[in-house]
């Protein structure tokens, strides 16, 4: 096949590519330029897509033989993710921009150039699966090394997109030997640190860089009877589940620490209370896509058993799900067996069968039923 290897200039996508290679297809690579700061380098193991990535992916492809690119994808990142970012922060959402980039980046805007181009498919080194059903239908399951799985992130990707994705990756059973193989293959980048944190917010400090993009007002925190506890310098500063920086100036009454529970916008407010009240028993999730052909109980509405995870490296609790048809264009409904804490409006659901990823939605809300007792 002609494949198009998305270099990132990490070791993964290297190693992926070089795979590709290796299996006789025809490989070019291409590095995204999703930023148009030209003088920007990454810090360690924090950001990606840095010049400096650039010139390790072109080395990789030097090594490897293969052509290779760089393609300007800045403005529609800065629309598509760094923007979305700041509207869902805005709106009081805590938005995966992870999730926003693959889904309009890497697997949208890419994917449609490449097959443009004529390429068959988009290689990449993220650690999941593609499995082709008996009818040669493709499914997105889970790779083989659990700790580095990214079927999360991938959870997005329809069943059009899975047909032109290739994963070489899925199958190593762990990082160790990716870097290994690198090494061998005389790869510059075999022991360049993983990248992490937002890559467009490299130092970390995600609400320094809010702060400078949405205008913060001050409002009042307020517990879950209603009760003003303490005040806020802007309530988008704020996310589900923190703990660190309320300042309050009213203990809680069982001297116990206290945990954001809500952010009301609107109302400029920030609803605090116990660590047990940020339990999560039922999810309601939008913006609803399926990593394949969807299981037949999404078109009749009925209820299914699954598991549900609600951050990338988090743990999958049991579940039960179903579409509410009823909503408008279908809302998601999963019933939590196991409650999660610290779940937000604006993360992501993903839903998972054994290693296969049934599909995904972006949670609008999330119901306490001890909180709605109250």
């Amino acid at each position: 096949m002609r494949v198009l290897a998305a270099m990132s200039g990490g070791v993964d996508s290297a190693v992926a590519a070089a795979r590709a290679v290796e299996a006789g297809h025809d490989v070019v690579g291409v590095h995204l330029a999703l930023s148009r700061m030209p003088g920007t380098l990454r810090t360690g193991s924090r950001g990606c897509c840095t010049i400096e990535d650039s010139r390790d992916a072109w080395r990789a492809c030097d090594v490897l033989g293969i052509p290779y690119y760089v393609w300007d994808f800045s403005e529609r990142f800065k629309e598509d993710v760094v923007q979305d970012f700041i509207d869902e922060y805005a709106a009081g959402r805590t938005p995966n921009p992870c999730m926003r980039c693959n889904e309009r980046i890497k697997f949208a805007a890419l994917l449609e150039k490449a097959i443009a181009l004529g390429f068959d498919a988009v290689c990449t080194g993220h650690y999941a699966k593609v499995i082709t059903d008996a009818e040669g239908n493709p499914e997105l399951h889970r790779a083989a090394d659990w700790a580095k799985d990214q079927s999360y992130v991938l959870g997005v990707l329809t069943h059009e997109q899975l047909r032109h994705s290739m994963f070489p990756l899925a199958d190593t059973p762990s990082k160790a030997e990716v870097r290994a193989e690198a090494e061998r293959r005389g790869l510059s980048v075999a022991n360049k640190p993983d990248s992490h944190d937002i890559c467009f917010i490299p130092d970390g400090d995600t609400a320094g860089w809010l702060a400078e993009k949405i205008e913060m007002t001050s409002g009042d925190i307020v517990d879950e009877s209603g009760a003003k506890v303490g005040e806020h310098p802007g309530a988008n500063a704020f996310t589900v589940g923190q703990r660190r920086g309320l300042k309050l100036g009213t203990p809680a009454a069982d001297g116990k620490p206290r945990f954001v529970l809500e952010i009301r916008p609107k109302e400029n407010k920030v609803v605090v209370g116990p660590e047990a009240l940020l339990a999560i028993d039922e999810i309601r999730g939008i913006k609803v896509s399926w990593a394949g052909l969807p299981i037949a109980e999404i078109a009749t509405g009925d209820q299914f058993d699954c598991h549900a995870q609600v951050r990338a490296h988090g743990d999958p609790v049991p579940a039960t799900a179903r579409m509410d048809h009823a909503a408008g264009s279908g809302e998601l409904v999963v019933t939590l067996v196991e409650p999660l804490r610290g779940v937000a409006p604006g993360q992501t659901v993903v839903l998972y069968q054994g290693s296969r990823v049934l599909g995904q939605a972006t949670i609008d809300a999330a119901r306490s039923l001890q909180r709605a007792a109250l």
